[in-house]
């Protein structure tokens, strides 16, 4: 798929979010309430974490609640933590990381996305979830956009911006 301008919304979230709190894995992934699936749609380990893969939500009930329900930030900062929540854990070890933030992206109170931004282990604490959630709160308009108009995603009537 060709770099689009969404494209240039997620590198710019990376970016910024790399300088604080942290990052050595980041992707966007949209969110399809209909099959609770997940389809990355950005990623910066392409090769690892391909574009275009989905993967049904099977995970903790404790991330649904928090990321999903109550639209909040999910914070793993250990592999103990992963292991509770991700099946991919060695691949994530492999590339040097160990803690998660999640972070859900909405438009018009729906959740669109979730960034999933990871790193060493012990590397985040609630400071970095803080740190996290204001970057994309400070660009969350975009983002939204970029959710729901990526030609990766899937399509959906009521994704609508307004």
């Amino acid at each position: 798929m060709a770099h689009t301008k969404h494209d240039d919304v997620f590198r710019r979230t990376f970016d910024a979010l790399a300088a604080d709190p942290g990052v050595v894995l980041f992707t966007a992934l949209q969110w399809i309430p209909e099959t609770s699936t997940l389809r990355r749609i950005f990623t910066s380990h392409p090769d690892e974490y391909p574009v275009g893969a989905e993967k049904t939500v099977e995970i903790s009930a404790g991330w649904l609640d928090a990321v999903i329900a109550e639209k909040k930030p999910f914070l793993a900062a250990d592999l103990k933590a992963l292991r509770e929540v991700f099946t991919d854990v060695e691949l994530i070890r492999s590339l040097g990381c160990g803690a998660v933030i999640n972070l859900p992206v909405l438009n018009n109170g729906a959740i669109v996305g979730v960034l999933a931004l990871l790193d060493a282990e012990g590397t985040y604490t609630a400071q970095s979830v803080s740190a996290a959630a204001a970057t994309v709160e400070a660009d969350s308009a975009a983002l939204a956009e970029a959710f729901v108009s990526h030609p990766n995603a899937t399509p959906r009537k009521d994704r609508a911006l307004s």
